[in-house]
């Protein structure tokens, strides 16, 4: 394709999208399966227009599914509730720490006796599609901090924390197949993979958060009419807590969502708002207070923030479509995408969810809507920028590429229905009599 046809095509994707974003929401699809879609039809699976390679492109792709999962972490951190309670996040820390490893398990289990992968390649195949994604599930994301839903609450706040969770696996499968350092007995990896990358990363990110948070209250309050770009404030903070985590080896993505709650329970400590959990509101003011003045940088850089997630949901799964010819379809993909859905995420979340008290109805769901999508492609790109064997990066790019666009399709068409079945049942339940 031309550089003249990439923008005509990219244009009228946009244009398409404005002007059709009402119509989306009352259809049982999601906007990522027009996207798919458009991709099928205009790469190798229809007019052949173009074909994107991954393995050729890996490090392109790679910067771009970063850039993509940062930005939706801190869109995802800013809208969890605050204050952050162990209550309130034991269900969702189950999912992307227990359940998360489970299905890391039952996946290298998978690859390694039915794929006849090496064990290196299967347990790096189980951390690049276990971790579930916070840019292609927006129909299942919490819609704002004061959602009263518990499932909406639990699957977003486990993509959040898993797409850092999940590191420690890439890198032990990496160190597997040789191309990582895991000491003797794995203590190398223990030690520095598991505990420092994981807790310098979360530390840095509430560090940074907090630091931020204080800054602009304290500018606003010394400082009457003192302004700031929002924006620019949540890309930097984004950008910061990134910079230094990847400075010191710790995980950036913990860091950057880790950051973004920080901020939001900074803000509303510092101006002695309260949050509501009962309504549906912003929950930050009650009905006959005074209009605040001050606009939150958490709340401010949101739209902003969320446009720039949608603009990379479109350019990467129209990717994905191009990335894909008909004999890509193998059973073996297919059948290996049907166990993940069916068998090792459904297993690993009422496994993980053991003796917590989550309801049935509540847990088959989460167990259904483990959506794959831009995380796994990140995790994959970074293996291979990391030395990953051609012979298995083809074979991971071609599971993997199946496994999201699957995702994308399946659970986009299930998740409206499923969703206002699932909310029908529970008011028919929680009504008298």
């Amino acid at each position: 394709m031309t550089t003249a046809t990439w923008f005509i095509l990219l244009g009228s994707l946009l244009l398409v999208v404005g002007f059709t974003a009402s119509y989306i929401k009352t259809v049982p699809a999601t906007s990522a399966i027009v996207y798919l879609c458009i991709g099928f039809v205009v790469g190798p699976m229809g007019l052949n227009l173009f074909h994107f390679n991954p393995l050729e492109e890996s490090a392109l792709l790679e910067l771009l599914t970063e850039i993509a999962v940062l930005i939706s972490l801190y869109c995802t951190g800013v809208k969890m509730p605050a204050p952050v309670t162990f209550r309130r996040w034991r269900t969702p820390l189950r999912l992307a720490v227990v359940s998360m490893a489970l299905t890391v398990g039952l996946v290298t289990l998978f690859g390694y006796y039915w794929l006849a992968l090496p064990l290196g390649a299967a347990v790096l195949l189980g951390a690049v599609v276990a971790p579930t994604d916070p840019v292609l599930a927006t129909e299942v994301q919490i819609r704002h901090a004061d959602d009263p839903d518990q499932l909406r609450f639990g699957l977003t706040c486990e993509a959040g924390i898993n797409d850092g969770s999940a590191f420690p696996f890439v890198m032990l499968g990496l160190g597997l197949l040789g191309l990582h350092d895991l000491g003797d007995s794995g203590w190398r990896w223990l030690a520095l993979d598991v505990v420092w990358a994981t807790g310098a990363g979360i530390g840095i990110g509430i560090l940074a958060g907090i630091g931020v948070g204080w800054l602009v209250h304290k500018m606003r309050t010394t400082y009457s009419g003192t302004e700031f770009m929002e924006s620019f404030l949540g890309l930097g903070l984004i950008a910061f807590a990134y910079g230094i985590s990847l400075l010191v080896d710790a995980w950036g993505f913990l860091a950057v969502f880790s950051a973004a709650v920080a901020l939001r329970h900074t803000e509303l400590k510092l101006t002695g708002l309260k949050q509501s959990y009962s309504d549906a509101t912003s929950g930050e003011t009650k009905p006959g207070d005074p209009p605040q003045p001050i606009a939150h940088i958490h709340q401010s850089s949101l739209v902003f923030n969320e446009h720039l997630e949608k603009l990379a949901e479109i350019v990467l799964v129209l990717l994905i479509g191009g990335s894909l010819f008909w004999d890509s379809w193998s059973w073996r993909a297919v059948g290996f995408a049907a166990f993940l859905f069916f068998v090792a995420r459904p297993v690993s979340v009422h496994l993980g969810m053991l003796g917590s008290g989550t309801p049935a109805r509540l847990r088959n769901m989460a167990g259904w809507f483990g959506v794959r999508g831009i995380g796994s492609l990140y995790y994959l790109m970074y293996a291979i920028q990391h030395g990953l064997p051609e012979d298995i990066a083809l074979e991971l790019i071609h599971l993997t590429l199946v496994v999201v666009a699957l995702s994308i399709l399946v659970h986009g068409v299930s998740v409206k229905p499923a969703i206002a079945r699932f909310w029908h049942g529970k008011n028919r339940n929680s009504s008298p009599g």
